[in-house]
């Protein structure tokens, strides 16, 4: 089986680390190619030894605008005639689109079935976000979601849609706490991980990602008397004009927070690493204070290194976590009972270590590698089976 992978990014986030992880994860009856912006993800892909295809990429946002939406539109037009080209070169068996905007590149080019179109977030109700799920509903043979939330979404903008909801994945040989010491991994921190409690944000900094709120509760919680400190790793990748947030300016936001509350030496901004595992495996709780979160693979890959973790309630992690197990589900944008929460974690290192191993047992159970990319051939399998698939190939 033939499968032609489509981003519509050149950037390394969220989306493309799973799709890194699914290909790697192939068996050896599944040829990949991968059709992308030249970038990070196609070092990353060629680095795996899979072919690559040069296409254009778009960073246009699913908003109405008078200027950048034409704009999105003609470089979405632009990046479907590529992977049309691409698609009648190599011959693939099935199109796998790895992101909203790569199956409206699939659905503008009106490229045959079998067609898969990855759906890893949740776009702002309106007229746009039902337009965009009626085209990719329209078109695609099945729809992915990697979460029964992210499913729903997409069934109230597009009721007839295909829908079949598939977990990310975490490798747990990279994410294995008896791989990385943790004394060790804590050491390497140098000067940024010298207090007595070491919390974490793994995400970009945009302003969803609830960075504030991780902020404003560490300021609660030495206000207490304990003795914590807070690594923001990532950075603002998505800086472009016609972005959804300004990135930046919520970056710099961010700072004059942690100035009004004088943290500048109990916050430390670690940017984008290529040791993530490392850095969270010095964690002694991970953070993920977002207002939605559509998964949530942060929290996959603390809990595979036993770190206890504390999550929005709002989307996917209510279906990783359960509360009170493998940590704590709490609403967005309220700091006081975030900081609740590190504390009851702080105060109780039994509590905290028995989360930790919780959360390595329930990965484990339901987020390995094996069982991600088995759902995914099944999804293509199943798309080729379908009346139609072999005519139209």
């Amino acid at each position: 089986m033939n499968v032609l992978y489509v981003n519509h990014t050149a950037e390394v986030s969220g989306a493309e680390r799973s799709l890194l992880t699914l290909l790697e994860g192939l068996p050896s009856g599944v040829e990949a190619r991968v059709a992308s912006p030249r970038g990070s993800l196609s070092d990353a892909v060629e680095a795996l030894d899979i072919p690559t295809v040069r296409i254009p990429g778009t960073a246009g946002s699913l908003r109405l605008h008078p200027v950048h939406t034409p704009r999105a539109v003609g470089e979405l037009c632009v990046a479907a005639a590529a992977t049309r080209f691409a698609a009648r070169r190599y011959r693939p068996d099935v199109i796998h689109a790895n992101s909203i905007r790569a199956g409206i590149v699939l659905g503008l080019g009106r490229l045959a079935p079998p067609t898969v179109v990855h759906v890893r977030d949740c776009l702002p109700p309106g007229p746009v976000a039902n337009a965009t799920m009626r085209l990719i509903a329209g078109t695609a043979t099945t729809v992915v979601a990697n979460s029964e939330y992210t499913a729903r979404a997409v069934r109230v903008a597009a009721p007839g849609a295909r829908v079949e909801v598939i977990h990310s994945p975490v490798d747990l040989e990279d994410w294995d706490p008896g791989r990385i010491d943790r004394t060790w991994a804590r050491s390497r921190l140098g000067a940024a991980g010298q207090r007595r409690l070491v919390l974490g944000v793994v995400a970009q900094l945009t302003p969803w990602k609830g960075q504030d709120t991780a902020i404003k509760a560490l300021e609660m919680v030495c206000d207490e008397g304990i003795d914590a400190e807070l690594l923001l790793i990532g950075s603002a990748k998505f800086v472009a004009r016609a972005t959804r947030y300004d990135n930046e300016a919520y970056a710099a936001s961010l700072r004059q927070v942690v100035a009004d509350a004088r943290l500048e030496d109990r916050v430390s901004w670690m940017g984008e690493r290529e040791d993530v595992p490392e850095l969270v495996r010095a964690l002694d709780i991970l953070l993920l204070p977002s207002w939605e979160e559509p998964f949530g693979r942060a929290l996959i890959e603390a809990m595979a290194l036993g770190v206890p973790v504390i999550a929005t309630n709002v989307g996917g992690p209510a279906e990783i976590v359960e509360d009170g197990r493998e940590g704590y589900l709490l609403p967005p944008r309220e700091p006081r009972a975030w900081a609740l929460a590190i504390s009851r974690l702080a105060n109780d290192s039994e509590l905290a270590q028995r989360m930790g191993r919780a959360g390595r047992q329930r990965v484990e159970a339901a987020f390995t590698v094996g069982h991600h990319v088995a759902a995914m051939v099944d999804v293509y399998e199943r798309a080729l089976a379908l009346p139609g698939a072999a005519r139209a190939r």
